[in-house]
């Protein structure tokens, strides 16, 4: 267990440097382009579109890559990719030249998030699992947030070099990752059951054919969409342009978010190991609810400044509490549905319906937000909130109670009677 902590330790520090190194350059990707380059939106636009294409790219091959080379090989290469891209993209200038560093960048990125997760599942057993996903987590926004911090206090848009050096810093959080946690030896995969059998190349197609697993990445892809793909773009262009909220307190409000997140989770998860995982999510969905209902508050009250920024701080600090119950859940799941020769697969499946699902929505909240139809907006995420917390109860028939976290069925009948008369 000593030799698991030590790993795990490092797989957690990689984490937290490849959320730092994220955190640091990705708010100030669209302004690097659009005005240091004076290359425009549409530029940027593009940008961010081949950054998040490199994921549906890469992906496949990833999982592929981790289940028959490990997750460590797969890793290294990652941050090679990772490292090499965010390097050429400060030192770009013209638009092809920055196409082409975003898709080694976003490949590489999106290569290291499965290997990471693979990790983490290899180095926990299945009672630990939840807390290291959720310590996952809490490191991810606590990185990213200090990122973010650091990151805005080198960024000056009058001196290009200083983006240069913000890249090429990020450059090197990717090497010290490689170094940190691509060095850690894993332990060895889990052996089979006796007459299972698993195909080679037959991956995607044990995927598909698991229907727990499908219906795991419909409602996670609503999940992302509706959460995670709306927190900077369509929530923001709501605060900002319906609301009439300053930058300076939406920056407020997403700090208000990691804050919340980085109090409540390991709080959190002591609560959700005592419940089922699906009753987590679908309660997630309420919570998510309920920030949804604020933002309405806050646009039928937006004449009212104060009250309106309290509003906006609400959503960001609600939208935090759902996706602290959300961490100890959706990694173990994924973990506990795959077999074992195909963690790999399974943990680039899910990433690949994430990843989907955050480049999609963005595009979907920013439309319905800019076309003046916020009421709209506002219902059909409400609406797809709604979906979130009927989709969760469902999936509970297609989990197993170990999958569900369902301890007390593990219980024998007999000590069950046994308990019953004591009582």
């Amino acid at each position: 267990m000593k030799e698991w902590g030590g790993r795990l330790r490092r797989v957690q520090i990689g984490n937290a440097l490849s959320a730092f190194g994220s955190g640091f350059t990705l708010p100030y990707m669209f302004v690097y382009v659009s005005e240091v380059r004076g290359l425009g939106s549409a530029a940027a636009g593009a940008v961010f579109t081949v950054f998040a294409l490199a994921a549906l790219a890469v992906l496949p091959f990833s999982g592929r890559g981790i289940d028959r080379y490990g997750p460590r090989p797969v890793l290294l290469a990652g941050t090679a990719m990772a490292a090499a891209g965010a390097f050429a993209f400060g030192q770009a200038a013209s638009t092809p030249t920055l196409l082409i560093s975003s898709f080694l960048f976003g490949a590489g990125v999106t290569t290291c998030q499965p290997a990471l997760a693979t990790m983490i599942v290899r180095c926990t057993g299945k009672a630990e699992r939840s807390r290291a996903f959720a310590l996952q987590f809490t490191l991810v926004n606590l990185g990213m947030g200090i990122g973010a911090l650091v990151g805005g206090q080198v960024v000056d848009t009058a001196d290009p070099a200083s983006l240069t050096r913000l890249f090429t810093i990020e450059a090197l959080t990717f090497l010290g990752l490689a170094a940190v946690t691509g060095t850690a030896k894993m332990p060895a995969e889990e052996v089979a059951p006796a007459g299972a059998v698993v195909g080679k190349g037959g991956g995607l197609r044990t995927l598909v054919a698991d229907k727990a697993m499908l219906r795991l990445c419909l409602l996670a892809g609503l999940i992302f969409f509706t959460c995670y793909g709306q927190f900077e773009s369509g929530v923001a262009a709501f605060a900002t342009d319906t609301v009439g909220t300053p930058p300076s307190t939406l920056g407020l409000a997403i700090g208000a978010n990691a804050l919340t997140i980085v109090l409540l989770q390991m709080f959190v998860v002591r609560i959700t190991e005592r419940r089922r995982r699906t009753t987590a999510m679908a309660a997630a969905g309420v919570v998510w609810l309920a920030a949804w209902g604020m933002a309405l508050v806050a646009g039928l009250i937006r004449e009212d400044a104060m009250a309106a920024t309290v509003a906006i701080v609400a959503i960001y600090a609600l939208f935090g509490v759902g996706e602290s119950l959300l961490a100890p859940t959706m990694g173990p799941i994924v973990a506990d549905l795959a077999p074992a020769r195909l963690l790999g697969t399974y943990n680039s499946g899910y990433a690949l319906v994430k990843q989907t699902a955050v480049a999609v929505g963005p595009a979907v909240g920013v439309l319905l937000v800019g076309s003046g139809t916020w009421p709209l907006y506002l219902a059909s995420m409400a609406l797809c909130t709604l979906l979130i917390v009927a989709l969760a109860v469902r999936l509970r028939g297609f989990l197993t109670p170990a999958q569900d976290n369902v301890r007390v069925l593990n219980v024998p009948q007999r000590e069950l009677r046994e308990l019953e008369a004591v009582a």
